[in-house]
Formats: structure tokens, sequence, C-alpha cells
């Protein structure tokens, strides 16, 4: 039923392609805990939420988005233990020293007037950088987290200057912790674009294809490619990364913004020494963007990737199972959350699962992959709704709403055809 590609559990169609399957037999044979949120044995009547992506295998879909909510080991140990599907870590880079975050670096936008301290959350800014933690450090969590967790899902997101050297070095000590997957951070909206980091890459096709290529003749785990948003059409740096190697992508990176200016001190939020930065926006106002986003890249793979074991990855304002629901249906394997757990906590996982459940009993699915990409096929040009619009309204025209005439009346049809002019 699904319009992408089907990599679903049991028997689904698997091929991670020659590079990583012989660097990673083991990617086949992975099993996860069955006492992880909306995990199940597949029972009867029971929804089950277990995903595979990629030939890793996910107790549900639900996956910790890149940023404080995987920033060290005792989060991500907390994410494990609450039943995420998976945990990705906070962006890593060989020199931590060069990382300097300031505080504040997060502004809320309400539901309400500017600076209502009333309304519900609907926008998050943050103008944070990567992970200040020395390189080291983080390696030695995400080792032992693997080795405490050795059946659960960590992904390792990463980030280098442009230099191959670099980007391989890094890979190979990533790597090196037994981490099941990479995901590459070319979507970062602010700080250090100036060194080729970032958007600054995701939004040059050309620059993002090299960097693809070094990373690609690198790694051994499946990649996914974080895309930006902040580019007239996410289709194409997706394409460029899909045909460069990259075995998923994940949509979207927050949304470039400026939060507000408080109108009492005329200064921007959120603001540091009386002054602030353009960062990156979240929340639940981002939701019908990255669906937008998701559209665009799920067309492009269901084109041109049809027929491989490319994934994707919704991301974008989610806080509820029907949230979740969108991005599946529209094609994408997981579904990653992170200012929803800034906000919530991790314990929302539970109830994503719950309410995911919900919504796959009311439609009477089974698994993930029997709704996966199903209202994709609802998407089509404004010229081409203009047409149907035009022939449904002939049709409508065609059908007789009971008789115009008295000369209309036949004696073999008598009775429907009253009944066709009586309006109760």
């Amino acid at each position: 039923m699904a319009t992408l590609s089907s990599r679903g559990p049991a028997g689904s169609n698997l091929s991670l392609g020659p590079r990583r399957a012989a660097a990673r037999p083991d990617l086949r044979l992975r099993r996860v805990r069955i006492t992880a949120a909306g995990g199940g044995d597949g029972a009867a009547g029971e929804p089950d939420l277990r995903v595979r992506v990629n030939g890793v295998e996910m107790p549900n879909p639900f996956v910790i988005g890149s940023g404080p909510p995987g920033t060290n080991y005792t989060v991500m140990k907390r994410a494990f233990d609450e039943g995420w599907g998976a945990v990705i870590a906070k962006t890593v880079s060989l020199d931590a020293s060069k990382v300097v975050n300031v505080t504040p670096r997060y502004a809320r936008l309400r539901a309400g007037s500017n600076g209502s301290a009333k309304g519900p959350i609907i926008g998050w800014e943050n103008i944070e950088l990567i992970s200040d933690r020395p390189l080291e450090t983080m390696l030695n969590e995400f080792k032992q987290l693997k080795e405490e967790y050795p059946d659960r899902v960590l992904i390792a997101s990463i980030m280098e200057e442009y230099n191959k050297d670099a980007w391989q070095e890094l890979i190979e000590r990533v790597e090196a912790t037994g981490v099941d997957a990479l995901e590459i951070n070319f979507s970062c909206p602010h700080g250090m674009p100036e060194r080729k980091m970032g958007a600054a890459v995701g939004q040059d096709c050309t620059l993002l294809e090299e960097v693809c290529g070094w990373i690609n003749e690198k790694a051994t785990v499946p990649v996914w490619a974080k895309m930006t948003p902040n580019i007239t059409d996410i289709s194409q740096p997706a394409r460029v990364a899909l045909k460069s190697g990259c075995e998923g992508v994940s949509a979207i990176n927050t949304i470039m913004s400026v939060m507000g200016i408080d109108l009492n001190t005329l200064r921007p939020e959120p603001c540091v020494e009386g002054y602030s930065t353009p960062g990156g926006y979240s929340a639940r106002a981002v939701h019908p963007i990255a669906l937008g986003k998701v559209v665009q890249i799920a067309k492009m793979m269901t084109t041109e990737f049809g027929n491989t074991d490319c994934s994707l990855s919704g991301i974008g304002g989610v806080e509820t199972g029907g949230d979740a629901a969108e991005f599946i249906l529209l094609g994408a394997n997981t579904v990653q959350v992170c200012t929803g757990v800034m906000m919530h906590g991790y314990g929302l996982v539970n109830k994503l699962c719950a309410e995911l459940k919900d919504f796959m009993r009311k439609h009477n699915f089974s698994s993930i992959e029997d709704f996966r990409g199903v209202s994709l096929q609802y998407f089509t040009t404004h010229t081409d709704l203009v047409k149907r619009q035009q022939q449904a309204i002939r049709q409508r025209k065609a059908v007789r709403k009971g008789l115009q005439s008295d000369k209309e009346w036949t004696g073999d049809g008598f009775v429907k055809e009253s009944e066709s002019m009586v309006s109760n």
C-alpha cells in the first residue's frame, strides 16, 4: 500500500548495498528489546509499531532528534529507559574547543500577543551550536551506551569543516564506538558558516556532492543526510545526497528565524548582552512547513529511488501521535522529536506510541508499513486540481436530481421516481 519502497519488519526486501553489507553483516541480524515503548510481538489485533530502516530494527518509529535531548550519557540513557525507538546524539566535531555557546540561547513564541506568558507555546527558537563537549568524552559515552544497551539504536550526528581528512577521521573514530548509523548535519542554520559547516554545505549542491562522496567513501554504517529547509527546493540536495551514496535523508532541520523584539526594551530575543542573532525555529508552528518539505522529498524519492531501500526521517513539530502519523502517511520511515522532548519530557514517547496505535486501530492498520506513504498519492499540481474540479462539476451536473417535468414519469419506476423528490 505504501508508495515508497517497502522497508518494514518481517519480509521486507532489504538491501544495504555491497559496501555497507560487507562491512556490517550484523546489521541484518539486529533485534530490539520488546520492552521498549510501543514494541510488541505482532499479536493479532494489536498494532505493531516496530520498523526496520536501512537494516536496523527499532521497537517504534520515534527517534530522539539531535540536540539537547541527546547531549550526554545521562539523558540518552533516560531516553532508552523510557522506550524511544532510537537516539540521535547531539552533533559532534573533531575540535569542540571552537564551539562556544551563549546563554540565554532559547526564545519561545506563545499563541496570543507578542510576549504573552499565558498562551500555549507554539514556536521555539534556538541559537545553540553543536556539542561543546570534548569529542573523546562523547565517544566514551557512545561506547558505554552501546555496551549497556547493545540492542538499542544509537545514531551519531556529525559535522566537520570542509576538509576530507577531517571528515574521514571523525567517521572512523565515531564508528569505532559501535554506533548503528550516522546522521550528517548539513543543515544547522546558524554558527560557523564561514567554515563551510552545516547549512553552508546543505545549501550548495556542488559542495554537498563532494562532501557526501568523502563521507560515503569511508562510512561502513548507514548514513542519513539531514536537510535544511532554508532553500527553495529541498528535493535537490536530497537527491544529491542519495545519489552520492547516503542511505537516507532526514527533514527538516530548524528554520532560520528571528523570534521577536521585546517591545519594552526594543531588543531582539533571545537577548544576549543586549544583542541577538537569527537562529533556528522549531516546535508546533513549523509542522505544516515540515510536512510540505517532506512531500517534496518523498515524491522525488518515489519517482527516482522507488526500487531502492532509501529511507526518510520526518522532523518538525511532533507532539502527538497524530503529528507522527501525518509524516508516516507521507512516506517517512521514522519520526524525530527534539523540541517536543524539551517541552514535555522523555515520557512523551509513551503518549506518542499510544496515540499512534489508536490511529492504527481506527483504520485497521496492523503495521507501520500498512499506511506508510498512503497519502502521498493525493498530492498533485494546481493545474491538475483545476482539471479534476472541472471534471467533477460536469459529472455532478450530469447526475439528475429528481424529475424535471411531468413527461418524465414512467410506470415502471414510479415509486423510485417519487422517492427521488422527497426531502426527508
